[in-house]
This record gives C-alpha cells, sequence and structure tokens, in this order.
C-alpha cells in the first residue's frame, strides 16, 4: 500500500491504543522490578527517591540554583527547600552561596552523596546486564537507541 499524501509511513506503522497501553504495562512492571531494589538500597541510606531524583540531577549536571532546583522537582520553593535540607542533613549536598551572585545559594553533591548515586547507578547497570543476556546484538543496539530518544526528551523542556 502506498501512503496517501496526508499520511507518512511512521503513522501506518504506528501502535493502536491496545498497544500504546501493553507497552504501559510492560514499562510499570519494569518499574517495579527496578523499582524494588533501587528502594532498599536507598533505605540504608535513609533517602527518599524525590531526595535520590534529585541527588542524581546535581551529581549528573552540577551545581544547581534553588529555583531551579523548585522547578526541576515542581516543588514550591519551600518545599525544594526542606528537600534540600534534609539532603544536607543526612551530607549528600551542601549548600554556598553563588561566587557571582552572593544571594544566591547553589546547591550540589558531596562525595557521600556521589557515592550513593554511582552505587544505585551500577546496581542497575547490573540489572540491565541480567536482561540484555536475553536479547540477541541488534535488539541491544536498538533498545539503547531507542532509550536515548526517550532520555533527549524528557531531559528536554517537554511537560
Amino acid at each position: 500500500m502506498i501512503p496517501s499524501a496526508g499520511h507518512n509511513l511512521n503513522q501506518l506503522n504506528s501502535l493502536n491504543l491496545e498497544e500504546v497501553d501493553s507497552l504501559a504495562e510492560i514499562i510499570m512492571v519494569m518499574q517495579r522490578r527496578f523499582l524494588a531494589s533501587l528502594m532498599g538500597e536507598l533505605a540504608k541510606g535513609k533517602v527518599s527517591f524525590p531526595q535520590f531524583f534529585l541527588l542524581g540531577h546535581l551529581s549528573s549536571q552540577g551545581p544547581s540554583g534553588m529555583s531551579c532546583i523548585a522547578s526541576l522537582m515542581d516543588h514550591s520553593m519551600p518545599a525544594a527547600t526542606g528537600l534540600v535540607q534534609r539532603l544536607e542533613k543526612l551530607g549528600y549536598i551542601r549548600r554556598s552561596a553563588d561566587k557571582e551572585d552572593r544571594r544566591k545559594v547553589l546547591v550540589q553533591t558531596t562525595p557521600k552523596g556521589n557515592r550513593l548515586v554511582e552505587g544505585v547507578r551500577k546496581e542497575i547497570a547490573a540489572n540491565l546486564a541480567k536482561v540484555m543476556e536475553l536479547l540477541e546484538p541488534a535488539e541491544q543496539r536498538s533498545w539503547l537507541n531507542i532509550y536515548k530518544k526517550i532520555h533527549d526528551y524528557c531531559t528536554s523542556c517537554h511537560r
């Protein structure tokens, strides 16, 4: 079948709603499977998932200001401040004045925070290595390419 003027091949081969729903179920199962071990690791460090999300962001992106953190976490400024205070009390992050504007506060991970993020990352990588054993090399490469696209979407300004 030749696509008509208003359609492209991607539209003709798109998943239907039932297939998208099936994909959502698969993702939920994967999250439960991977998050169960993640939550165990985080419990050792007394860190909640939102706190870990912030730690991961700071570890990969570097120091951030409080307004950026509030926006990233979709929190009010007081809620973001509370989140930062709890992580600071646990020794995972530290706050300092911005060298260019002393009125602004920058938040960054400590070596302890970086170790926690790296430990969890290694645990996730170990779980993914087990999953990769089930796939052919071409499937592994395809999965990586798909997740790179998803990552690019998730790290852009789309909400």
